[in-house]
């Protein structure tokens, strides 16, 4: 850290479509029931784009929404970082989409892809730009429509995801006032295959055939992801902790990657931290990938709960494999 200067995390902002897919939808799509998918991960709805619609349509909303909140004019930025794996195209990126947008002309613009870790590492690395001295403001935006990458006759995959974004404005603070105290980052490339979109890049071009097998579509080893999601980030999460020598009682909020009300719950028990200081919104918009962690702040926000200096603590698994945690004091001091 630059001697005197601290990341601080100072407004949220989000984008959602309007219309809600329900469990009793999916049950006219594929084998399945209001009752086994609300059981099996917490799900109730998730909130789906209408299709052709580029990600920059919530992204930009999502970031002018923040830079309100934070009383902030676009051309005050230094940087944009969109964390997505669904982005408008592979070039132009959505950063720098957004970037022209919003009229963020001082601002340089990149995406960022980590799947459903994404918010975590694109934080991290606002923030290690911000404690370098290398930037002043950045904008962290997380989103995916992931109903561009899912089968929906597939019943394992199609009844977890939804769409969505969200950003949130990191500024440079005091070294001694609120923002990130730390962040811890992994991955596993050996288990990449166990969560996939085969059929997305060079290592497997398109082709008719793998279209029709939908390759392009997000396949994953349910069981397997799920042991690892519950696994990692209660691991990397008490790992944080213990390198800021703190412990449950120092977080007000845990605030984790929003995969399965089955893997939250027990995530929060392994780490002592009671339900009622986690927040969980996945019942009404499901997995959106790199999006829910915003998402899942800003509810917090609107709620009353997220307040300037409260603890948070972020946690996210995702594709890659790869996982990661923040710890950060909320707002500006």
């Amino acid at each position: 850290m630059s001697q005197g200067i601290r990341a601080q995390v100072v407004a949220v902002g989000t984008c959602l479509p309007e219309r809600r897919l329900t469990n009793q939808e999916l049950e006219g799509l594929v084998d399945t029931t209001d009752a086994w998918i609300q059981s099996r991960t917490g799900i109730r709805e998730r909130r789906i784009i209408e299709p052709g619609t580029p990600l920059s349509a919530l992204a930009t909303p999502a970031a002018r929404q923040c830079l309100e909140r934070a009383g902030v004019a676009a051309n005050t930025l230094d940087g944009i970082i969109v964390a997505t794996i669904s982005g408008d195209h592979i070039m132009p990126t959505t950063a720098n989409i957004v970037q022209h947008q919003l009229g963020a002309k001082r601002a340089w613009a990149y995406d960022l892809a980590n799947a459903c870790n994404g918010f975590v590492a694109a934080l991290s690395t606002a923030t290690a730009f911000i404690e370098s001295g290398r930037a002043q403001r950045i904008l962290v935006i997380g989103g995916d429509i992931m109903s561009s990458l899912v089968n929906y006759s597939d019943r394992n995959t199609c009844i977890l995801f939804g769409d969505g974004a969200g950003a949130v404005l990191v500024e440079a603070g005091p070294a001694t006032g609120f923002g990130v105290l730390g962040f811890e980052m992994h991955s596993d490339g050996s288990g990449g295959g166990d969560l996939s979109i085969p059929s997305s890049g060079s290592a497997e071009p398109s082709t008719p055939e793998r279209l029709a097998a939908k390759r392009d579509k997000v396949q994953q080893n349910g069981k397997v992801i799920f042991q690892h999601a519950i696994r990692r980030m209660a691991e990397v999460c008490a790992s944080l902790l213990e390198t800021l020598k703190l412990t449950a009682n120092d977080v007000d909020l845990l605030v984790p990657h929003q995969a399965n009300r089955r893997i939250l719950e027990p995530i929060a028990e392994r780490l002592g931290i009671p339900l009622e200081r986690v927040v969980i919104n996945i019942d009404l918009v499901g997995n959106t990938t790199a999006a829910t962690i915003p998402l899942a702040l800003d509810d917090a926000f609107t709620q009353g709960r997220l307040q300037p200096g409260s603890r948070v603590l972020l946690a996210a698994f995702g594709g890659g494999l790869t996982w990661g945690a923040c710890y950060l004091t909320w707002g500006r001091s």
